[in-house]
């Protein structure tokens, strides 16, 4: 199973150790290089995604519309960037376009400055 930067998967990300970190089995986006992907590397970069929508929220959040396996429209939380076990992803659901990947990508340098 090989995921790559772009596609949104589903992932199991508990435990969770404190209040403020995203948890539960939820759809991410994967955001790390597609060399690091193909290669034996055991993590994944990803950024999870949310259906409690927060309107005009960017750099913090961007939409994204439901699509393919994604049911609903779900908000990229740019800010919660984390590396997970690549066993921890479970099912490919959707892929983002070229646009949209440029756009987390310009939101993420913003907010890591």
């Amino acid at each position: 199973m090989m995921a790559y930067r772009g596609e949104v998967w589903l992932a199991n990300l508990n435990p969770v150790k404190k209040s403020n970190e995203v948890g539960k089995i939820r759809p991410v986006l994967i955001f790390q290089t597609n060399e690091l992907n193909e290669s034996e590397y055991p993590t994944t970069i990803v950024l999870p995604l949310t259906t409690s929508l927060v309107d005009d929220a960017e750099p913090l959040r961007m939409r994204v519309q439901k699509r393919e396996k994604l049911r609903e429209d779900s908000d990229v939380i740019i800010a919660q960037v984390r590396a997970i076990d690549n066993g921890r992803l479970l099912e490919k659901l959707a892929i983002l376009t070229d646009q949209e990947m440029k756009a987390i990508k310009g939101f993420f340098d913003e907010v890591i400055g």
